[in-house]
């Protein structure tokens, strides 16, 4: 596809609820403004589904749709401010769907998306967000890893290096009695 030379270069930002996407803003903000472009921070949105008593009767009280999506882009607003600051000057979008059709449809005439790498480690998510993200985006796709982010390491990554630690001093030692590795200084 042809870059449009008459549309600002785009770059999307993915803006996690949770994290904000400290990194893939900033990092999105500093490329759009070397290249005289913009920066359009999207956050998927779908309205709440009124609480039930039984799957079968539905709730007599409906949420106000208006009032819940004018509230998660004032979420946006303000999560995108806290992390550049006021005057910022990148454009902020609500758009409806999950978050991964979200942020395609948000970056199909983009020239980049950008994202932080999703925090969650379970097996139910393979191949991964970011792979199927990538896999099917129109543009190219950047991924902040959360060593870049700054992300702290979660409990599972933790352990996981604990007992890598305690597997390696054990192989260590086998077979040799008394024999002990000096600890590094904590």
């Amino acid at each position: 596809m042809e870059p449009d030379e008459s549309q600002p270069y785009t770059i999307v930002v993915g803006v996690s609820a949770t994290s904000k996407s400290p990194t893939a803003l900033h990092w999105a903000a500093e490329l759009a403004a070397l290249r005289g472009g913009r920066v359009v921070a999207v956050r998927a949105w779908r309205p709440t589904p009124p609480q039930t008593a039984s799957r079968v009767t539905p709730s007599p009280i409906t949420e106000d749709a208006g009032a819940a999506q004018a509230q998660a882009l004032a979420d946006l607003q303000a999560d995108v401010a806290e992390v550049l600051g006021g005057g910022h000057g990148v454009e902020v979008r609500l758009v409806h769907g999950g978050k991964r059709r979200s942020l395609l449809v948000a970056a199909e005439h983009a020239d980049l998306l950008v994202i932080d790498a999703p925090r969650r480690l379970d097996i139910s998510a393979m191949p991964g967000f970011a792979m199927r993200l990538v896999s099917s985006a129109s543009c190219p796709v950047v991924v902040m890893p959360p060593r870049v982010s700054g992300a702290p390491r979660s409990a599972l990554e933790r352990a996981a290096g604990s007992m890598a630690r305690n597997v390696t001093e054990a192989a260590g030692r086998a077979g040799r009695p008394g024999l002990s590795h000096p600890r590094p200084p904590a």
